[in-house]
Order: C-alpha cells, then sequence, then structure tokens
C-alpha cells in the first residue's frame, strides 16, 4: 500500500458506513466518502453521488484519487432496505433494490479495481444475512444481497493472483436508523431468538471489515457473518 493509506467507502454518512469510517481512521487511513446524502460529517473528502448511477461513480472516484491520492482499500456499505410481500414487490421495486445494492458495489469495484491492483489492497462488500438465510416479506432485499455474495467470490478468484483482497460481511439486524422503531426486527419476540438477544451494533460491523481490511491477508472471497447468531 501507498504511504498514505486512502480508503474509499460507500454509504459513510450515517450507520455501518459511518462505523466503518471511524474504525478506519483510527488504523490510519485517510478518507474518501461516496453518499448520496453528500454529508459525512468526520469525513472531508464527500461526493454526493447515487452508487447505482455508472456514469456518475468513475467521475466520483477520479475526483476522490485527485484529491487524495491512490485508493488502497474500498467498503461498499450504501444501501436501503424495504420490506413487501413478493406479490406486491413491483418491477421498479425490484429493479432498484438490484441497482443500487448490486449495482453500487459493481460500480465501484470497476471503478477502483486499477487502484487496488496498483496497491495490493482491499474491498469489503457489505451484504446481509438475509442473503444466506433469507426472509418472510425480504424477497428483493435478499436477492440483491445474495447477488453480491456471487460477485464478491467471483471477483475475489479474478484479482487474488494480482494481490487485491475481495471479501464480505454479512451483517444481521443491525441498530441503525434503517430499522424502524416498529421493526419487527426489534420486536422482542425475534429478539428472544437470538443467541445473544440483542441486535448487532454498527461499531461491531465495522471491526470486522476493518479485520479485512486490515489484517486478513490470506482471505479470499470469504463472508464474515455479524448477525448476533442469527445464522450459525
Amino acid at each position: 500500500m501507498s504511504e498514505q493509506r486512502v480508503a474509499l467507502v460507500t454509504g459513510g454518512a450515517s450507520g455501518i458506513g459511518a462505523a466503518v469510517v471511524d474504525a478506519l481512521v483510527d488504523r490510519g487511513f485517510t478518507i474518501g466518502c461516496l453518499d448520496l446524502n453528500g454529508s459525512a460529517a468526520a469525513v472531508e473528502h464527500t461526493v454526493a453521488v447515487d452508487v447505482s448511477d455508472p456514469i456518475a461513480v468513475p467521475a466520483a472516484v477520479s475526483r476522490i484519487r485527485d484529491e487524495l491520492g491512490p485508493i488502497s482499500a474500498v467498503v461498499t456499505s450504501a444501501g436501503y432496505y424495504e420490506m413487501a410481500p413478493v406479490a406486491d414487490i413491483t418491477v421498479d421495486a425490484w429493479r432498484r433494490m438490484l441497482r443500487v445494492h448490486l449495482g453500487g458495489l459493481v460500480n465501484v469495484a470497476r471503478a477502483t479495481l486499477p487502484d487496488l491492483v496498483a496497491t495490493k489492497g482491499a474491498l469489503v462488500a457489505v451484504a446481509s444475512e438475509l442473503a444466506v438465510g433469507g426472509g418472510d416479506g425480504d424477497a428483493h432485499y435478499a436477492a440483491a444481497k445474495g447477488a453480491i455474495l456471487g460477485f464478491v467470490r467471483s471477483l475475489a478468484a479474478e484479482v487474488a493472483p494480482q494481490g487485491v483482497a475481495v471479501n464480505c460481511v454479512a451483517p444481521g439486524p443491525t441498530d441503525t436508523p434503517l430499522l424502524a422503531d416498529d421493526s419487527p426486527w426489534r420486536a422482542t419476540e425475534y429478539l428472544a431468538t437470538l443467541p445473544l438477544r440483542r441486535l448487532s451494533t454498527p461499531p461491531e460491523v465495522a471491526r470486522c471489515v476493518e479485520y479485512l481490511v486490515c489484517d486478513a491477508t490470506f482471505s479470499v472471497g470469504d463472508v464474515v457473518n455479524v448477525n448476533s447468531g442469527a445464522v450459525i
């Protein structure tokens, strides 16, 4: 990696992304963020961009590179969550879910891969335990996150010989603003089914991301489940 290590984090303005920013700053990284809201308070270099836009993303990545230098770590945590029965999911809802989650990852990976190869860096994608276990009312979200797992494993096999580590974390329900106060994932009945009896927290997920970025030089296409035991 370069002397000044630069990390690009998508969705870094809140939730898991913001916790990842804090964790990587503690490890000495300079951070650039891509966020639809364009307001990562702790990050000076934030570009407002929709990660699903295949034209805007390369331009935003180029801006971060010009400001900070070569990118040696990428974490894709931008996304959103919604529940609906399969019969109620519109074609537009299916497409948007896939564009943001899978498309966002692909757009960012393609734009940053030359840097990651040059720096022998790392990419960590944020998926979901629903990609592994599925969920009632979560079909389009689980499908999009499941697609991330397939892409991560394939890209990992492709670029590992070039010294790039590509891996994934799959959080369970996490205590972020994405989960409304009345979300079924916050219900006492659901929490009672978890071995830890509580939701995961953003810093806990971020520590796993930090490990994959900084220390897991032997990991190739791995999926780390951070879910309070929801999927074992």
